[in-house]
């Protein structure tokens, strides 16, 4: 298998996904990283269509990048005219890109239904646009848009399209499933029948409407297919692209092609949160290869086989792309997902252990009343030392009192004051918040701030907030989980009540303390 090209087209189709709209320089930074990572190819946008854009090629055009080629995008030129009088094409030559990749119509359907031109006029304009960007000198890919549905209408003309573009000079003709609808076994049949017309080099880029743009993409690839196209976490429109993310991992892990260094394959992990956190989207938990459960075990025999041989229930070591195995604490997972935990806190407890016993019957008491110590396993290190008399606190709640304020139709607003003692001083502080949660919070850093100067370096990350029982209707118990950060780690923790505010205070309470204790140590 020759050794594949990877395509990112993050920055262009990642950014059409809903919820995600990034600056300029969240662009650059972007581009940078996955430099760094060794992608090869980076679509970076369509100069033609929007200011920002522009400003993006302008910036990364200064750039020192060590590994990567920044690509433009842009369509075939309009019916009728020359490409050197499209002003589309014309944005391309100021981008200073070395790649231009063209887009053209490959399914008859669109030519006549949206573009509204003739089929041979069509041919004519992927001749034309590409034909004149060579002479320019740059290199151009062509993305035959809605190729797998134009080949099942039409095989003959499709084809065409591809010859076109491939005599027209171009480098690589990417074979698209634009709409995403495609099987595994259409993409292998339609490139194992044109493969032998195509001379340059062929690539796949996939959509994920029915959940196969991974799958149609390792099945294009290993069809013969020498450029994969697709974006960070799956990010797209609609239902998303083909997600890079376990590709990478699956061409080199399972199917042994060099498209990365081995050590670059490490920081995989790394690099789909760094995308998330710029895109300002959830880190998938469930995601593949990277996700936070992707080696995460919750089932006692799941977790006592683990034990004896990780190859029992993972598929591959997680350290090889950068992540790691979890064992999760909850009444499923018996004694040994409690005695690991205490491993891992230097605990020296056995199956045989009274306090082993005692542990599991707390964990398995607060779970029936609705906490979940899987998904907060900060607030379960706490929880531990406290039943083991490990535990020294930080501080000493008084008490606190939250009030909320609407006059009219002015804004709402929410005020904390909370009493304290730390080292027997007593602290009473009151701050201003965007809601009493977050009143609570300024108001409890405020009171700590100049005992623990540490915790300016943390912040709340995420917050949610979960009704247990809905059939109770008001006096129903809530879940509050909060994920909390520093510069180095992240951390989650969880409190339940039937009020929210002693809830989210339950969970605020062990989101510091947890700091404080992982720094004191």
């Amino acid at each position: 298998m020759a050794k594949v090209k990877l395509y990112d087209t993050t920055l262009r189709d990642g950014s059409q996904a809903e919820g995600i709209s990034y600056s300029v320089m969240d662009k650059v930074r972007i581009a940078e990283e996955l430099d760094k990572f060794g992608i090869h190819f980076i679509e970076g946008g369509w100069p033609g269509s929007n200011p920002k854009d522009r400003e993006f090629f302008e910036k990364i055009s200064k750039a020192k990048l060590k590994n990567s080629q920044i690509a433009a995008f842009s369509m075939t030129r309009r019916p009728d005219i020359k490409a050197s009088q499209d002003s589309n094409i014309g944005a391309l030559l100021k981008s200073e890109a070395h790649v231009i990749t063209i887009v053209g119509k490959t399914w008859d359907f669109h030519v006549t239904e949206v573009l509204k031109t003739t089929l041979d006029e069509n041919l004519a304009m992927i001749k034309d646009t590409i034909g004149f960007l060579i002479k320019k000198g740059f290199v151009v890919f062509y993305d035959a848009e809605h190729f797998f549905d134009a080949y099942l209408a039409n095989k003959e003309y499709a084809l065409k399209t591809l010859i076109a573009a491939q005599d027209a000079g171009a480098q690589a003709v990417c074979l698209c499933d634009t709409n995403g609808g495609s099987l595994p076994v259409q993409i292998t049949t339609a490139i194992n029948e044109i493969k032998h017309r195509i001379k340059v080099d062929l690539g796949i880029h996939c959509h994920n409407d029915a959940g196969l743009a991974i799958a149609n993409s390792l099945a294009a690839i290993e069809a013969g297919a020498t450029i994969v196209q697709g974006t960070i976490n799956g990010y797209g429109e609609r239902c998303g692209n083909a997600d890079l993310i376990p590709i990478i991992a699956n061409l080199k892990l399972k199917l042994k092609n060099n498209c990365i260094p081995d050590l670059q394959l490490k920081q995989l992990t790394r690099l789909s949160h760094f995308v998330s956190e710029i895109s300002n989207m959830r880190v998938k938990n469930e995601q593949p290869f990277v996700g936070d459960s992707a080696f995460a075990h919750k089932g006692g025999m799941h977790i006592n086989a683990i034990m004896k041989n990780p190859l029992t229930y993972e598929h591959i070591d997680p350290s090889l792309v950068g992540n790691h195995r979890r064992i999760l604490v909850s009444e499923l997972g018996g004694k040994t997902g409690i005695l690991l935990r205490a491993k891992d806190l230097n605990y020296d407890l056995s199956k045989g252990d009274p306090q082993t016993k005692k542990i599991l019957e707390l964990v398995q008491d607060l779970e029936h009343k609705g906490f979940q110590f899987e998904a907060a396993e900060a607030s379960f290190q706490i929880l531990m030392q406290k039943h083991l008399k490990k535990f020294k606190g930080f501080f000493e709640l008084e008490g606190f009192k939250v009030v909320i304020e609407k006059h009219g139709d002015k804004k709402i607003t929410s005020e904390a004051v909370i009493k304290l003692k730390v080292n027997g001083i007593k602290e009473h502080t009151a701050a201003e918040g965007d809601g009493p949660i977050n009143a609570l919070d300024n108001a409890l850093r405020k009171a700590l701030k100049d005992f623990y100067p540490v915790l300016a370096k943390m912040h709340l990350s995420d917050f949610k907030v979960r009704v247990l029982d809905e059939k109770a209707g008001t006096a129903a118990k809530v879940r509050v989980l909060i994920q909390s950060q520093d510069e180095k780690d992240t951390w989650n923790t969880i409190g339940v009540h039937e009020n929210i505010i002693e809830a989210s205070w339950q969970a605020l309470v062990d989101s510091v303390e947890y700091k404080l204790l992982k720094d004191k140590q």
